[in-house]
């Protein structure tokens, strides 16, 4: 649900509206758009991120932030599914600051402005080294990161491991994907 303005809103102008505000919004840089839900896909391949994440950070002073948090990307606000940054996060803060690597489940709502503007925003944000797309339908992901002057894409599937130097951690994609049954997975029917 996107709120009809008179005039594009300043970053500012949304920060100041956006607190008066139960629901959650983004902010894609002319006016507030309304965070919809998910699927138990979605929620669980969130969640299965984050938890990783967490394991493997533990000492480390980098921190995984589950998408009820958000950052600021290119002059808009965004609440990426997972966010990982090595930055200090002041107590009582709802924005991450300094996000080095963003997660982005994939909805078939959504898709094309993950895979489209928000990859561009991730792109010009400096902080942002590594962007993670992930598939709901089948164990895929596609993998952005700074290449020279370039941001280039790669593809995982299946049991490759996502490894991530950006913040010294490997990830693989079954245990992204533990507990998610595809529809590729359903046992063939019986003979007979």
């Amino acid at each position: 649900m996107n709120v009809a303005l008179r005039r594009p809103m300043t970053l500012d102008e949304f920060l100041a509206w956006k607190r008066r505000q139960e629901l959650r919004y983004e902010f894609d840089g002319i006016r507030p758009v309304a965070m919809t839900g998910g699927t138990v896909e979605h929620s669980e391949i969130a969640t299965n991120v984050v938890e990783a994440l967490r394991r493997r950070l533990q000492g480390r002073p980098c921190r995984a932030f589950r998408g009820d948090l958000k950052i600021m990307v290119a002059g808009r606000v965004r609440y990426p599914d997972a966010t990982v940054t090595c930055s200090p996060v002041p107590r009582g803060t709802d924005v991450i600051p300094e996000p080095v690597v963003v997660f982005e489940v994939l909805s078939a709502s959504t898709a094309v402005t993950d895979r489209v503007e928000r990859n561009e925003e991730y792109r010009l944000t400096p902080s942002i080294r590594c962007c993670v797309m992930l598939e709901q339908t089948r164990r895929a992901a596609t993998v952005f990161a700074g290449a020279g002057d370039d941001w280039a894409g790669h593809v995982l599937t299946g049991d490759a491991v996502l490894a991530m130097p950006e913040v010294g951690v490997d990830l693989p994609l079954a245990e992204v994907y533990a507990g998610i049954e595809f529809a590729s997975d359903d046992p063939p029917p019986e003979d007979g």
